[in-house]
């Protein structure tokens, strides 16, 4: 159980929520571990199954504070938001675009064009701070093969053929992601990406913190009046946020990709932080996601300058910015989306 920016996270698997008066009560056992103000939290993220009382949802609707559940292990379950922000018009215009096929590929195509850009920066970056310790021709090959994928994605005229870029240069960056893992590199061997379940320990933190982003990128969705389910590139679908995942493409190479490798050659995190099961997926235990947890909301403080509002900023608003953008755009505000570009 961490309370970090304002945001409640309940890890474990056998703590629950509920409410006396205007508190976040947790308990274990009906015996009370911890409570808080609910004035002093802007969302709660539990990692667990046993849930909480009607009252306490009650509480957060009342107060607009978004309620999250996800698994232990971080795959997400579902979200109460309680009354949706931002006015109609804006989501009218959201559902216009994304049933028209020529507008919804125009931003599908800046948020693959974004992802793009910053993979190749991932890997430009370890060519310029660690030549000497890795496969250069390898790395010089994927970066030139990003670069003319990128060409492609700006040429392309329809969904199908940008989903295919989009596969072709997510394989060709994940196949050199081992060799930007400088050390430690008999326990985190990485081969290829394995979602469900994760098979090695790079994979069970790539899915863990990908889970994470999913949550705090549709909270600034909503946020911003958008409908976080209605997506450009991702499909419509029943229980997927569409739109979140269109946008953590362009986020997660420079936020979450660099903060896993950064992870693993500072020895921040180890072996032992991880589990593996009797079906062969490998997880993080609770005290690597307790870790984990702790370093992903140091860096979400980190200030940097962002490069399209030129105004300084934490890393943790990113997601706020860009979805803060997007409405623009969508209102007419903004001529075109500028995505992220790290």
């Amino acid at each position: 159980m961490r309370k970090l920016l304002n945001t409640l996270y309940i890890t474990n698997e056998n703590y629950y929520l509920s409410r006396d008066r205007e508190n976040v009560v947790i308990k274990e056992d009906s015996k009370v571990i911890k409570r808080f103000p609910i004035h002093i939290i802007e969302g709660i993220v539990c990692f667990n199954y046993i849930g909480a009382s009607p009252s306490l949802i009650q509480l957060a609707n009342e107060n607009n504070i978004s309620l999250t559940f996800l698994t232990p292990t971080g795959r997400f379950c579902g979200k109460f938001i309680g009354t949706t922000n931002g006015n109609v018009i804006l989501r009218r215009e959201q559902y216009r675009i994304a049933d028209d096929e020529e507008r919804s590929l125009q931003l599908a195509k800046r948020c693959i064009e974004a992802k793009i850009i910053n993979s190749r920066k991932v890997l430009l970056r370890t060519l310029r701070d660690h030549r000497e310790k890795v496969n250069v021709a390898r790395l010089t090959v994927a970066t030139e093969y990003l670069k003319k994928q990128l060409v492609l994605c700006q040429e392309v005229n329809n969904k199908d053929s940008l989903r295919g870029i989009e596969g072709d240069t997510a394989r060709m960056y994940f196949q050199c992601f081992d060799d930007i893992i400088l050390y430690q590199k008999e326990d985190f061997v990485f081969v290829a990406r394995s979602r469900r379940p994760p098979l090695n320990r790079v994979n069970a933190i790539l899915s863990y913190l990908y889970s994470l982003l999913t949550y705090e990128v549709q909270s600034a969705l909503e946020t911003v009046g958008l409908d976080s389910y209605v997506g450009f590139f991702h499909t419509d679908r029943p229980g997927r946020a569409s739109l979140a995942l269109d946008m953590i493409e362009e986020l997660r190479p420079y936020l979450v990709d660099r903060f896993v490798v950064t992870l693993i050659n500072r020895k921040q995190i180890g072996s032992e932080d991880f589990e593996v099961k009797e079906n062969g997926a490998v997880l993080l235990n609770k005290k690597g996601r307790d870790k984990v947890l702790t370093l992903w909301q140091k860096r979400k403080q980190t200030e940097i300058i962002h490069p399209f509002i030129n105004e300084k900023m934490s890393v943790g608003l990113i997601p706020y910015v860009q979805a803060q953008l997007l409405s623009r755009h969508i209102r007419g505000d903004l001529e075109s989306y500028p995505p992220f570009l790290s």
